[in-house]
């Protein structure tokens, strides 16, 4: 999945969370919103660069794994309750495993079962990923995984703009 399909996915799933806990008319408040955001990208910011390097054979591997991942998730939950913000481990659990849990179906949906050894490597083997899969052909036209993120992203992105664009204000107050 495109790593901007995963920052849709993980505002998808945390606007998900906050109707489904607070009520349908609330929003996402910004700073949980970078939190969801940062943790639906950190396995691509981890593991793309150490592929590129040389350092990995391939480009999910270590914060791909759930061996990385559940360790990871919960030492931000515990961090964030002892700081008393406990939201914020909420949301980067939601972001973090919203990105795994988008790697699995496409894998799943073409019958490459082996690609997904990410989720336990090094225990499990992990193939070099054979990017955009065919998924059937619908009125003579090929689809493919990358036109299912593009309805994944268009829909995100729509929710957010809906929502008030939830953490822009934030960054632009930083910068």
């Amino acid at each position: 999945m495109q790593p901007v399909v995963h920052l849709a996915v993980g505002y998808l799933c945390y606007a998900a969370y906050v109707r489904w806990r607070r009520g349908r008319g609330v929003t996402p408040a910004d700073g949980p919103v970078l939190v969801a955001a940062f943790g639906a990208v950190l396995p691509d910011l981890v593991d793309q660069p150490l592929w590129l390097a040389g350092v990995t054979p391939v480009g999910r591997t270590i914060a791909h794994s759930l061996l990385f991942a559940v360790p990871t998730i919960l030492l931000v939950s515990y961090l964030t309750r002892r700081r008393g913000e406990p939201i914020l481990g909420v949301a980067f659990a939601i972001g973090y495993g919203s990105h795994l849990a988008a790697d699995v179906p496409w894998h799943v949906l073409a019958g490459d079962y082996d690609e997904l050894g990410f989720l336990l490597w090094p225990i499990t083997h992990m193939p070099q990923y054979t990017g955009v899969k065919s998924l059937g052909t619908v009125a003579g036209l090929e689809v493919t995984t990358l036109w299912l993120e593009a309805v994944i992203l268009v829909a995100g992105v729509a929710l957010w703009w809906h929502d008030g664009r939830p953490g822009l204000g934030a960054i632009r107050s930083r910068l």
